[in-house]
């Protein structure tokens, strides 16, 4: 079970909002670096400034209106005829950068290994680069769990929001990233897996 799989729902509330955005001529690839501009903006600051913790806050908000945006650019490039090859390789590159960008912060927090969070960035980097090579061998993009990009948001924005409001997470962070880069591994086996079991090509 993954966050992913919410994603047909959340994209039924979002349609009325993008066809106004394709009415008002946004196209998606904007808002795909529009996001990503964003995303990384937030991460400097954040990781700039880490003795200001309440700024963590915003880390919540944006994973939630980033989520937003990532449905809404797929949306207008699949239903209003914006698909192109640019469009696919900024929907990719944007999205490993930007939780990068996001994922940064943490590693500067008191208590926080700045190793561990390293390894998460780079695992979660694997890990996409997993899913998308599923189209290579015969499969499709791989979304598969149980930590993809939408639970790896619901993840670091809880813990985000624990910050934010000051409750103490020094001594929990090392466990908790170390499960994090536990399941983020298990996710790249999965989707290697999948894509495998699924794909056409041996």
């Amino acid at each position: 079970m993954s966050v992913y799989e919410l994603k047909p729902r959340f994209q039924s509330l979002l349609r009325p909002l993008t066809a106004r955005l394709h009415a008002a001529g946004a196209t998606a690839n904007q808002v795909t670096v529009f996001a990503c501009v964003v995303s990384v903006a937030l991460g400097i600051l954040l990781t700039a400034l880490p003795g200001r913790p309440e700024l963590f806050l915003l880390i919540p908000v944006w994973l939630f209106l980033r989520m937003a945006f990532n449905a809404i650019d797929g949306m207008l490039a699949r239903e209003f005829g914006q698909k192109s090859r640019l469009g696919a390789y900024l929907n990719e590159l944007t999205d490993v950068l930007s939780d990068a960008a996001l994922y940064l912060p943490f590693a500067v927090l008191p208590g926080s290994s700045p190793w561990l969070v390293g390894i998460i960035i780079v695992l979660s980097i694997v890990s996409e680069m997993a899913g998308v090579l599923g189209a290579t061998v015969g499969s499709t993009r791989r979304y598969d769990g149980p930590m993809g990009k939408s639970d790896r948001a619901f993840v670091f924005g809880l813990i985000a929001l624990l910050v934010g409001l000051d409750v103490p997470m020094a001594t929990a962070f090392d466990w908790i990233w170390a499960a994090v880069a536990v399941l983020v591994l298990a996710t790249i086996v999965n989707r290697v897996q999948k894509g495998l079991a699924t794909g056409g090509n041996p």
